[in-house]
């Protein structure tokens, strides 16, 4: 299964097999296993430099991306675990800066397998021991994280006492997970994601977040009282908006004028406010307001939005890639796109809804294109409506669309945008 990773160095390839055999690829839920492995391991999640902890539907990736932007900036060394991968699985775990060595690699995932006898974890409960066993051994600044899958059960709730907690756009995605039918949690669906991703929430630790609906703002209110977590939401602690040119912001310390995003769409301001907004509600590692903004500009995040080089696969055409897959993701594409005409080509595995993606961008689709998800149980072409044609690859399919100079979009699966981003020698670093 690809979800378990692969590999051209053979010591990490042996471990990932190890791991595929011994692990449970669907996840778990609940923080028993994850607690008794890192007890095993010494404890490395309590030797940790300062944590920013980061939840949410769409966009916790690239809040990790600019708060490690910006305390990069700063020069800080930052330590970083992030999910899924795209490419390789060194992606997940960042070291001061750097993905990990295959070498290092390999010896952390022997030693959390070798410690793991008995207890049958997760593909993400190694991953995130791993993770914290390195980020314990190498001295840094700060660590950034992003949660797997919802936030109250995640292998990364461990986390004793983080500087701060953020929790990024709400939206419905692993529902199977996350609306699991349980006593004493919320009816209403989005109030419900909220109640899961809020449990990220810690004593005495900022949680800092957007502004939703009510029942979702209701429920994150709720987590933070009963955390004894101060809560900074957006709109009622501090605020941001953007003009032609600048992302202005403000809160109880001041207002800023700082550089809009480099990376595209209307959302990444919102991502990156929310960053700083988590820089700012902390005393735990000092910013200047000069990186804030450098790190604001050039933050990057590979299939998000990403205009793809000229290569093996794109050839000279405008190309855009992103991983996007659920409604937000979906309506977030068709406000970027809007007014213009594009080319969608689309392949999505069977757990998720094509309609989320193609309701939304209907008004700017030209045509749509639908390809196999390599490895994966995926949609054929007929689940994204009767205009839709298939295609037996991505390669196939962009040369089947007219050269009529209009943009193309490769969207809907972050396994799918691996595969173009390894066909077209982009690897992210």
């Amino acid at each position: 299964m690809r979800d378990f990773g692969r590999s051209d160095n053979p010591d990490v390839q042996k471990q990932l097999d190890r791991l595929a055999a011994l692990s449970l690829p669907q996840g778990r839920i609940g923080l028993d296993t994850i607690r008794e492995l890192l007890k095993r391991l010494g404890g490395p999640h309590r030797s940790l430099p300062p944590v920013f902890h980061v939840a949410g539907t769409n966009g916790k990736g690239s809040v990790c991306a600019f708060l490690r932007a910006m305390l990069e900036a700063d020069g800080k060394r930052v330590h970083c675990a992030t999910s899924p991968h795209l490419v390789r699985y060194n992606e997940r775990i960042r070291i001061a800066g750097r993905l990990i060595a295959d070498e290092r690699l390999a010896e952390l995932l022997a030693e959390v397998l070798d410690h793991a006898d008995g207890l049958a974890p997760s593909f993400f409960e190694v991953t995130i021991a791993a993770s914290f066993l390195a980020f314990s051994r190498e001295p840094a600044d700060a660590c950034v994280i992003e949660v797997g899958l919802g936030g109250r059960f995640d292998a990364t709730n461990v986390l004793e006492h983080p500087a701060a907690s953020g929790i990024a756009a709400l939206g419905m995605d692993h529902e199977r997970f996350l609306l699991a039918p349980e006593e004493g949690v919320p009816d209403e669906q989005l109030a419900r994601i909220a109640f899961e991703k809020a449990g990220i929430a810690k004593r005495g630790v900022s949680l800092v977040t957007l502004s939703y609906p009510e029942g979702a703002e209701l429920e994150v209110e709720r987590a933070a009282a009963r955390h004894g977590s101060p809560l900074a939401m957006r709109g009622s602690h501090w605020s941001a908006s953007t003009s032609d040119t600048a992302l202005h912001y403000a809160d109880r310390h001041g207002e800023l004028v700082l550089p809009l995003p480099a990376l595209p769409g209307a959302h990444q301001a919102e991502n990156a406010a929310l960053a700083l907004a988590m820089l700012r509600h902390q005393d735990y590692v000092s910013v200047s307001e000069s990186a804030y903004g450098a790190g604001i500009r050039s933050a990057r995040w590979p299939a998000r939005l990403q205009r793809l080089a000229p290569g093996p696969l794109t050839g000279d055409r405008a190309i855009w890639l992103d991983g996007g897959h659920n409604r937000s993701a979906g309506e977030a594409l068709a406000r970027y796109f809007e007014g213009q005409s594009v080319h969608l080509v689309t392949g999505m595995i069977e757990a998720k809804d094509p309609a989320a993606l193609i309701e939304p961008m209907k008004s700017s689709l030209l045509s749509i294109t639908v390809v196999p998800v390599p490895g994966y149980d995926c949609h054929t072409a007929d689940a994204f409506g009767a205009d839709a044609r298939a295609a037996i690859d991505v390669a196939a399919a962009l040369g089947s669309l007219p050269d009529d100079g209009l943009p193309v979009l490769i969207a809907g699966s972050l396994y799918l945008a691996g595969d173009v981003l390894r066909l077209n020698e982009e690897l992210p670093d």
